[in-house]
Formats: structure tokens, sequence, C-alpha cells
């Protein structure tokens, strides 16, 4: 039986030795590579923080101490060695492992996660509490748990780890932060810090050569030895500010210990026992390798670590990546397969590409998500033209602002989700002085196995309520191209634009972008039934806003075979909406049906029913979206099943609402997989 079989939870390892323990580690990364190769998931980060996990587990006593992992996709051990060894083959799937750590998993994963740079602001938080709540304990019969949080050097580009830094340096806070430096979060880190920490990292003969240097100066002859020695502090300080790579760290009242092998169990207990002890904040700069023990993310260097971020389903058997079906002999018939739509992803970055080549204004601006946005076709065509700031949304927007404040057109390709982290910057910087900032939203909607952290289920909401923002969405890739010509020749403010993962639908791509006019919706197909077919009962109007749109034309066909008459429109904004349509549809319809792939507190349905009612009418109003409440992970067609956006299911309860003889009524959700409230008016 090997030792990884034998440990059922983090009290396990304290009984091992510390050969025992490097053993175990390197059991769990061959663990990882064997289950994550055949399911696919987070990857590269994870072979490096094995042993890592294995010596913090031996070393504290969790939950009662209080491991925090940035992030989360480099926590696999973590949930291999706290209970969750068997269930791994399950993470990231429906009803299985949450892609990143979360506190209704398991009672070790102390702060949920998922977006960056949070986990040093949650130490501190977590430390003061325990001392605020044990200060009455004179006796000390009710000791404090021990807190480290572990943060890779991608996530210390997020402003919010600086501000927990100098407040818990301001506080004295005894919380130890174990700095990951890989070199890599996703892609190559960017910024002066990722490269200081580099410089560290690549050179940890300057701890010898300082100390070198403070002996040599104080042994030379005929006093001036002495009298270097009489200086004392101020020489060293002199030395520490020309040598030291903590010196940030020291300058903001934290210890810095490093640098440490991270591949090394013994060396990381040891200074992880001597920063506990130490009552302080202290930092513990590790090296560590992305990819560790999986020879090509550990060999292929930078390309290597990020192409092996993530592995795909299948992408690895018997520790080495699967190689290609081998071609059939040349006497059999070859099958022709049709190659699949393109990704919105890479329709966005090359049709920025070439707006940025029809336009030397245009630039692309990016938060460490560089492959995620599309934006490295742009970095790869045009460098000069492209910006990445690290995992900072923040000054991503406002770098974004000072851009547009010079004249440029700035886009500013971030996740839905990721935005929400720049929604100051949003409302105060951009919208209030009506910046020409164009925000390109990728992952609108539910985006699968990241599950509730990376979601986009909130922008229609949190943008629509702004002044002097535009929002649209494409049904499809060829409208995407369109959206963004829109979007760069307007210039009376913010405009964004919202796309969701994966496939378009395959339609073909217009040869030259044409922009469409401000607040103007479309109508699909009008009132019709199959052929030989009359229109029964009322007729109804689907607005679809985005990916809705193919919902709502899934949900027609389905309709028209029950000889209703469906009108299907797009409708392209959410703000301003087109009014002169909406009352158009109103007049001639008995239901209106709005679908988003977003909430319905204050969405795209909202808009509809409020531009309607400012103007005195008061239709009936079906609105589809996304329920009221955190959705889970898994593919997204078993999440759109879940929460009722099919079209199948938009179908049945527009037949359930129209059955109904045109009484008022209201829906509270059909059932447990309802998308909420369902009909307003009259």
């Amino acid at each position: 039986m090997s030792l990884l079989e034998k440990i059922d939870g983090p009290e396990d390892l304290r009984e091992l030795s510390e050969q025992e323990l490097a053993q175990l580690a390197q059991e769990v990364r061959e663990h990882i590579i064997d289950t994550v190769g055949e399911i696919g998931g987070h990857f590269g980060a994870n072979l490096g923080t094995c042993e890592l996990a294995v010596a913090l587990h031996s070393v504290l006593e969790s939950p009662r101490d209080k491991i925090l992992w940035d992030v989360g996709h480099q926590a696999y051990p973590h949930k291999v060695l706290t209970g969750r060894r068997d269930q791994l083959s399950t993470i990231r799937q429906y009803g299985g492992l949450a892609p990143f750590c979360s506190i209704a998993e398991s009672p070790h994963d102390i702060m949920g996660a998922g977006h960056a740079s949070t986990s040093i602001g949650y130490a501190v938080g977590i430390k003061e509490g325990m001392r605020h709540l044990d200060a009455g304990e004179a006796d000390g019969s009710k000791p404090d748990g021990k807190v480290v949080a572990v943060i890779g050097d991608g996530a210390m580009t997020g402003g919010v780890a600086f501000e927990a830094i100098g407040q818990a340096g301001g506080l004295g806070t005894p919380i130890v932060v174990v700095l990951n430096d890989n070199g890599m979060s996703i892609a190559p880190n960017v910024g002066a810090l990722s490269r200081y920490f580099n410089r560290v990292r690549l050179n940890p003969k300057l701890w010898h050569a300082r100390s070198d240097l403070e002996g040599g100066l104080t042994r030379l002859p005929i006093g001036i030895g002495a009298a270097f020695e009489r200086l004392g502090p101020h020489l060293k300080e002199s030395i520490k500010a020309f040598w030291a790579p903590g010196l940030w760290w020291e300058e903001l009242d934290w210890a810095y210990m490093g640098v440490i092998d991270g591949h090394d169990v013994r060396a990381l207990r040891e200074a992880l026992r001597e920063a506990l002890s130490a009552q302080r904040p202290v930092v513990v700069h590790i090296a560590t390798v992305k990819g560790k023990g999986f020879a090509p993310a550990e060999d292929g260097g930078l390309e290597g670590m990020e192409k092996w971020h993530a592995a795909k389903p299948k992408s690895i058997s018997n520790g080495m990546p699967t190689k290609p079906a081998a071609a059939k002999d040349a006497g059999a018939r070859t099958k022709i397969v049709q190659p699949p739509p393109p990704q919105f992803t890479q329709v966005f970055g090359e049709a920025l590409v070439r707006e940025c080549e029809r336009d030397e204004r245009v630039v692309g601006v990016t938060a460490a998500m560089n492959s995620g946005t599309g934006l490295s076709i742009l970095q790869k065509a045009m460098p000069d033209r492209y910006f990445d700031v690290g995992i900072a949304e923040q000054q991503a927007i406002l770098f974004a602002a000072g851009l547009a404040l010079e004249g440029v057109k700035p886009v500013a390709a971030i996740y839905s989700t990721f935005l929400q982290r720049a929604y100051d910057q949003i409302v105060h910087d951009v919208c209030l002085q009506r910046l020409n900032v164009v925000f390109a939203m990728d992952r609108a909607g539910l985006v699968g196995d990241d599950g509730p952290t990376h979601h986009g289920a909130f922008d229609i909401a949190y943008l629509r309520c702004l002044p002097n923002i535009v929002l649209m969405a494409p049904r499809d890739e060829a409208m995407l191209v369109n959206m963004l010509r829109t979007a760069l020749e307007y210039d009376e403010g913010p405009i964004a634009l919202r796309y969701p993962r994966g496939e378009g639908t395959g339609i073909e791509l217009p040869s030259q972008a044409k922009a469409i006019a401000i607040g103007t919706g479309e109508i699909l197909s009008e009132g019709d039934v199959p052929s030989g077919s009359a229109a029964t009962g009322p007729r109804v109007a689907l607005i679809g806003y985005g990916s809705g749109v193919v919902k709502a034309l899934e949900a027609a066909e389905r309709l028209r075979q029950q000889e209703v008459a469906v009108t299907v429109v797009d409708a392209r904004f959410a703000k301003p909406i087109d009014a002169g349509l909406m009352a158009q549809l109103a007049a001639e319809h008995d239901l209106l049906v709005t679908v988003e792939e977003g909430v319905l507190a204050g969405g795209f349905g909202s808009a509809v029913w409020e531009t309607l009612n400012d103007a005195g009418v008061t239709p009936r109003i079906l609105r589809v979206g996304l329920p009221d409440e955190y959705v889970t992970h898994g593919k997204p067609a078993l999440l759109h099943e879940q929460v009722g956006f099919t079209g199948e299911r938009i179908a049945e309860r527009i037949a359930a609402a129209i059955s109904d003889g045109g009484r008022k009524r209201t829906i509270r959700g059909s059932d447990s997989r309802g998308a909420g409230p369902a009909i307003i008016g009259a």
C-alpha cells in the first residue's frame, strides 16, 4: 500500500518522517498527473505545490490552524491530503468537487476562492478576528490558531494583496505569507514586481554576497574595518538597500525569509516553523517549478508551463501526453469532418487586430488573461498595441481611462466576472467622465466547469444602472464583429459588449465590419407558423438578448409546431432599449417573453418592462433568465437544463403562460429548476 492510500486527513501526516513526507509529496504529484490527465482540469500550478501542501499540513493542525490558498487552482494537493483523495476524479464535474476551494465542501477550505489576490486580506481578517475574540481568555485556555496564506507571484500583481500587506505590517498581525514564486500565473507574469521576484529567484547568492561584503568591510586593516564596524546599523541598512531581496517587505514591517527551495520538504518545514514562531508578519519566499514532475511542462520553459496550466480530458496517459490518433491506411475511406465553428474569443481577437490595423488609435488592454480573452492574437500580431497590467482589473480600467483622455480608443477585454472587481473605476472614472472606453466582456453567462466564481451572470444588471453607458450583446459571431466596429466608432462615452464562452453558431463572418445604429433591435421572424397551419391562441413575441436569441429561436420553433404564432426579435441593446420596437411588439402581441443569460433582478427583462411602463404600456411579460442564486459548476448544457435556460423549457413555460387565458398573475418559479419570477403585468 502506498503512503497516500493511508492518508485520510492531515493529522495522518504528523506521524511521518521527513523522508516519508517527501515520498508522499511525489505520490500526490503522480496521483494528480494520472487523475487530471484523464478528466482534465488545472494542472501545472498543482504539480508545483505538492511539497508545500505536505509541509504545511505536517507542521500545522488544520482546520484549527488556517491554510489559505489564493485563487485555488494550486490547491489540488491540499484537497488530496484533506480527505478528498478518492473524489479528485470528480473535480470540476457536475455534482463533484469544486474547481477551487469551497467552504461548503470541507472544513479545511477556509476561504472561498476563484478570483486572485485575496488570501492575504482574508488572513489578516481571520487572525485579527482570533485575537479579538480570544482577548478575554487570560488563562490561555483558548489559544488561537496559526494563519498561513499561500499566494503565487502572479496574484501578487493584484492591488488588494498590497492593501492587505500594508495593513498587516501596520498592525503587526502575526501571519505567515508563503510567496510561491514560479514565474507564472496562467501566462508569464508582467510588471516590475514580477521582474524583481525573478531576479531574486534566479540569484539566491545575493544573500551570501551581502554577508560576505559586511564581513569583509569590517576586516579591512589600519583601523578602517573598525570604523565600518562602528557605523553599525547605518552600514547594514546601506548594504541591505543595495543587496537585500526582501527590502520591500522589510520596509513594510514584515520579516522576509528566502529564497527557499519549494520542492525540499525539510527546508520548507524548517522555514515554516521559524516563521510561525516569530509572532509577527513574515513572508516565506519559495521557488517552485510550475508543472514539476511532468516533463513537457517542466522542461518546456515558459511556453510549456503556459500550455500545461490546465490539462484537457484524456490528454495524459502513463504520465506522458497522449499522441494523436494514427492516420488511416491510404486505401481506407477517409471521413470528411467539418471543422467546428470558431470560438467567440478567437473571433473577437482576430476582429480586434483588424480594427487596430484600420484605426491607429485602437489598443487592447487585458488583466493577465491574454489567451483567455483572445488578446494573445493582438499581442503576437501587433505587440505595440497590446497592454497587460497583471491581475489588476482596477488598474486596467484606470489605465484605459487615461488612454481615453488622450484620444486613444482602448478595448478593455476582461471576463464578465472579473470586471466586477473594477466596479468603482467603471462608475467613477469611466462612466462619470463619459470616456470612450470599450468593455469587451468574454465568458458572459454560464461558463461551465469553473463554476460560480467564473459565471458571467451579473454584468447586465451591474452595468445597466450606470448613466452614460451603452450595453449590447451579439447573437452570433458575425454580429460580434459588427458590434466591435460599432463600439469603436461610438464617440459619446463608454460602451460594453458581452459574449459567451465557447463556439459560435457557424454563421459566415462579414468580409467587412459594419456599424449598427445604437439602440435598435431587429425582427428576425414575424408571427409565422408552419406552412398550411392556422395560428391559434395568443400572439407571442420572444425578445432575446445576446445568447438568449438562440434560445428564443429554439423555443419559437417548438411553439410553431403547436400552431402558436411567434415573433422573434433580437434586441441587440439592453441600454438604450429600442423603445419604439418594444411598444410595437406590445401592441401587436398578447405576451412578451424576454430571454437573457443573466440574473433577472435588474436585467434585460426588467429594462423592457421599465421602458414600456414609463410609456404607459402594461403588457404581460414573461422574463426568462438565470435564477437568484449562485449556479454550481458543470457542463453548460447541464447547467442550462438545471436553471431552465433551454429552448424546450422556455417553450413549456410559454405554453403554460398562454394557457392561463390572459389573467394577471405572478409565478414565483415553476419548480426547483425554474429561472425565477416569470410573469408580470396585466
